[in-house]
C-alpha cells in the first residue's frame, strides 16, 4: 500500500521540532521522493494543528504531481492549545469532527484527497456505525481512499471492522517495544492483510541507557561488522523480516539518516541473527 516501504513522519518539522522555513520544507519534500520516500505521515494535531499547513504550502511550491507521492494523515486526539479551544486533552469521533477533520487536513496539505486516513487513538466513546458513516461518505466522494487506524488493540480493530473495512493500524514498535509480536495485534493483520506501520521504530536503544539497550547494543556491535551497516540500520531491517511487512515511519529530519534507513530494503537478516537481537532485547533466550 505504501508508495515507499519507509516512510517519512512530518511530526518534528514544524513546530514540534525543527521549525522549518518554507524553503527548508521544500528541500525536504524533493529529497525524500528523489530517494524514494515518497509517503509522508501526518496528522492533524503535529505542531499544535500547524504542521500540515506548512507541508502543504511547500509541496504545491516543489511542483511535483500529487500521484507522485502519497499523504497519510489522522484526527481524533482534541489538544488543549492555542488553535483549538479544549480545557483538556480528549479525543472526539463524531460524524461531523471526522468529516469536518479530513476536510481542514485536505485544505491544509492543498490536496483533494488522502491516500490513506486514520483514526489516531482509540476512544472509549467511539460509535462504530458513526464512524462508518463517516468513512463512507468520504470514500464515496474521493476524500480519502484508504481507511485505517493507530494505537488500536486487535478488539478495538474489529470493533471498527465489523462496520467498515479497515486496511490499517499504526503502531509502536521495535526491538526494544516488540509487545506487538505477543499482544495479537500483528496476528491479526498477518491474518486480515492489514497493512502494518510502525512509529518509534528505533526503540529506546538510541535515547535510554538501561540493561536490555545496553544487551542489545552489543549484539549490534557485531553484526555492523557482520552486514557492514551502521546500527540504525539493522534495527530497521529487524522490523522489516516480520512476515506481517511492517513500513517504519521514521521521524528523523537529518538526509544521512534517511538514506541510511532505505539501506534496510537491502538487508535480509539471518534468521539466527534476528532471534539474537530478540533474546538481547527479552534478556534470555526464546522458551
Amino acid at each position: 500500500m505504501p508508495k515507499s516501504e519507509i516512510i517519512i513522519g512530518c511530526m518534528s518539522w514544524g513546530k514540534w521540532g525543527k521549525q522549518f522555513s518554507t524553503k527548508k520544507q521544500i528541500e525536504m519534500i524533493q529529497f525524500c521522493v528523489e530517494n524514494g520516500n515518497a509517503t509522508f505521515d501526518h496528522a492533524d494535531i503535529y505542531g499544535d494543528y500547524s504542521t500540515e499547513a506548512e507541508f502543504g504550502k511547500a509541496f504545491v511550491e516543489t511542483g511535483i504531481p500529487r500521484e507522485e507521492i502519497q499523504l497519510i494523515s489522522k484526527c481524533g486526539i482534541q489538544l488543549v492549545g492555542e488553535a483549538r479551544d479544549n480545557t483538556l486533552k480528549h479525543y472526539n469521533y463524531s460524524k461531523e469532527y471526522i468529516i469536518w477533520s479530513v476536510e481542514s487536513t485536505l485544505k491544509n496539505l492543498k490536496t483533494d484527497y488522502l491516500d490513506t486516513f486514520l483514526l489516531h487513538r482509540p476512544s472509549p466513546l467511539m460509535q462504530p456505525d458513526e464512524i462508518a458513516e463517516a468513512i463512507t461518505a468520504l470514500q464515496e466522494s474521493g476524500k480519502i481512499i484508504n481507511f485505517g487506524v493507530s494505537n488500536f488493540t486487535p478488539s478495538q480493530v474489529d470493533l471498527i471492522a465489523d462496520k467498515i473495512p479497515v486496511s490499517v493500524n499504526q503502531i509502536e514498535f521495535s526491538l526494544t517495544y516488540h509487545n506487538a509480536m505477543q499482544n495479537g495485534i500483528l496476528d491479526q493483520m498477518l491474518q486480515k492483510s492489514m497493512q502494518p506501520m510502525c512509529w518509534s521504530p528505533l526503540g529506546s536503544v538510541f535515547r535510554e541507557k538501561t540493561a536490555q539497550t545496553e544487551r542489545v547494543k552489543a549484539v549490534l556491535k557485531t553484526l555492523v561488522a557482520k552486514y557492514m551497516v551502521s546500527e540504525d540500520v539493522l534495527l530497521l531491517a529487524w522490523i522489516l523480516k516480520h512476515p506481517s511487512k511492517i513500513s517504519p515511519v521514521i521521524g528523523t529530519t537529518n538526509k544521512e539518516r534517511i538514506l541510511n534507513a532505505n539501506k534496510a530494503l537491502e538487508i535480509n537478516l539471518e534468521r539466527q541473527d534476528w532471534f539474537l537481537l530478540l533474546e538481547a532485547s527479552q534478556g534470555e533466550e526464546m522458551p
